[in-house]
């Protein structure tokens, strides 16, 4: 089954927002077998929304369009919808229910343009917007279903999910279905590691397939099986995964889809060890990828921002003799920091980073995208030593990533208890 997406809004055009309804849209619709035929982004313009839905119906029988739903003059979906399935606008007294419900539970005053959501088309049934005073749309036509859902992505996901795509699964019965698993590869490029898994690939059988997805330090390996049985097809996605586990041999660091922040607390969690870090030149970025996680609490006791020497010295101990001597990116510093970062916080384990980041304070003999790293675990400290390309963000993004991934590599290596690749549970009871 199909859907096309209509992203409507000038913002999305110039870059001040991005579209992440697609996606999420997307990823909640593929697990059942549908997907997304056509995605557009349009502006706030009448002829280009009517241009764009007459695109989207010819590729798929549901159309979503999200955006263009707000109070304000620029918003001009619900007219437009008006026009195309015809009919004309109404005050429906149930979405004003709603809006007066969610000002009062935001504290807010209403005003006129607020009050304004409640004038709806008499050509389509309304959806209450439980998230956002814009009412979700359900167009039927001829040509297929329309669904307006907002711009703002909670509102959308949290809608799209509890109510929308399980009115559109009792709507358009599927019988194609899809399993993905994934497994997460490093020290290996993607052009290598296809190279590896040629004869795999060759094997697949129909309907089967494998997606390379580079992300910076390591490579997601998406398995694709589809089919019409969802038991059969669930089996032989294990299957399948096994053996393209053993293909990819050891390049392969975690079965499922984990980011090298979870992967950390993952192992943290099962280990019974606590996290603690020592930024300077990725900012806090590694401290923040793990606390974005929920739960992360368990583990992660804080993290230190030493972008200045005198603060590495203050805060973590780092001797200034040795600043002078290898300077602030080097291994040395990188050590010191990560020992400074337990003994700072009494964890465990401690993630380090000092570099050049760019895109000026590069030397010939430390050129930008230097970064120096050092984990300590459980008193045992390794450093490393990279050099990343790019601009200063994909710098610190990939400094993340080896961070996280250095201190996966120490605990597993301090601990001998089951891991295996992530699917824990530790038999060693710790």
């Amino acid at each position: 089954m199909k859907i096309a997406i209509v992203a409507i809004g000038d913002e999305l055009l110039i870059g001040q927002v991005t579209d992440t309804n697609s996606g999420a849209i997307a990823r909640m619709i593929n697990p059942e077998g549908w997907e997304v035929a056509r995605v557009q982004v349009v502006a706030d313009d009448a002829d280009e929304i009517r241009t764009a839905i007459d695109r989207a119906f010819e590729a798929a029988p549901v159309v979503i369009t999200t955006g263009g739903l707000g109070p304000t003059k620029d918003d001009i979906t619900k007219g437009v919808l008006t026009e195309i399935f015809g009919g004309e606008l109404i005050y429906d007294e149930s979405v004003m229910e709603n809006v007066r419900r969610i000002f009062e539970r935001r504290h807010l005053p209403l005003n006129r343009l607020t009050e304004g959501q409640a004038m709806v088309p008499d050509s389509c049934s309304v959806v209450q917007n439980r998230y956002g005073t814009a009412p979700i749309m359900w167009f039927d036509s001829p040509r297929g279903v329309l669904v307006a859902m907002p711009g703002v992505p909670f509102e959308t996901e949290g809608m799209f999910a509890e109510e929308i795509f399980p009115r559109l699964r009792e709507r358009f019965t599927s019988t194609d279905y899809v399993e993905h698993r994934t497994l997460i590869t490093t020290g290996i490029s993607e052009s290598a590691l296809a190279e590896q898994l040629t004869a795999f690939e060759s094997s697949l059988p129909a309907g089967a397939h494998i997606a390379y997805l580079p992300n910076a330090g390591y490579i997601r390996l998406r398995l694709d099986c589809h089919g019409s049985d969802k038991a059969i097809l669930a089996q032989t996605a294990d299957e399948l995964a096994e053996k393209l586990c053993a293909a990819a041999g050891r390049y392969v660091i975690a079965k499922g889809d984990h980011t090298p922040a979870q992967m950390v607390l993952k192992l943290a969690e099962a280990y019974g060890y606590t996290l603690s870090t020592a930024e300077s030149c990725t900012g806090g970025n590694i401290a923040g990828a793990i606390t974005a996680i929920p739960g992360s609490s368990s583990c992660f006791l804080g993290g230190i921002v030493a972008y200045s020497n005198s603060v590495k010295s203050a805060l973590l101990g780092v001797d200034p003799a040795i600043i002078d001597a290898k300077g602030a990116v080097s291994e040395e510093v990188a050590a010191q920091m990560a020992r400074g970062a337990c003994k700072a916080t009494g964890a465990s384990v401690g993630i380090a980073t000092s570099g050049i980041a760019g895109p000026g304070g590069g030397t010939e003999a430390k050129p930008v995208g230097t970064v120096c790293i050092g984990v300590c675990c459980c008193g045992a400290v390794r450093t490393i030593t990279e050099h990343f390309p790019g601009n200063r963000k994909r710098v610190v993004e990939r400094a993340v990533s080896r961070g996280l991934l250095l201190a996966c590599e120490m605990m597993r290596n301090a601990h001998t208890g089951s891991d295996p690749l992530l699917n824990i549970p530790d038999k060693s009871g710790k």
